[in-house]
């Protein structure tokens, strides 16, 4: 089972998942780090992920054989976090057969109505109990 955790700009937020994940996950999943740059590639090797890979392509050809993706809403749409969410990434994320847990964390140029505000670390606790749950079922 892959786990791929996706995020641009300084990877604070996916490092923050990887955290909360790091050893809670079973031997046999796999949780692996896609940065839009370098520094959010190194936020996530830091925090604990295995094998981490940089840029448009890495993300790509990886969505594509993740079983999960965790990210920030953003990695679906086109153009956002200030333009590292290449049309292509936001194409193959959306793509993807991956079950896609995404925080809904707005941004200048978009608005997310009918959620409530709630803080990152809120969001983060929420997603990694998601991914838990869900990798506990796909192991039964």
């Amino acid at each position: 089972m892959r786990i791929a955790v996706i995020d641009g700009m300084g990877g604070g937020l996916a490092a923050q998942v990887v955290n909360q994940l790091a050893g809670r996950l079973p031997q046999h999943a796999e949780l692996i780090g896609l940065g839009t740059n370098a520094l959010a590639t190194a936020a996530m090797l830091k925090a604990g992920v295995k094998r981490g890979a940089t840029g448009e392509n890495a993300v790509c050809v990886s969505a594509a054989t993740a079983d999960f993706i965790i990210g920030p809403i953003g990695i679906i749409i086109p153009n956002a976090m200030m333009g590292e969410i290449t049309p292509r990434i936001a194409e193959a994320v959306g793509s993807s057969n991956a079950k896609k847990i995404l925080l809904p964390v707005s941004q200048n140029h978009f608005e997310i109505v009918g959620v409530e505000p709630r803080s990152l670390a809120a969001l983060v606790k929420e997603a990694v109990t998601r991914i838990l749950t869900l990798v506990e079922a796909e192991g039964q």
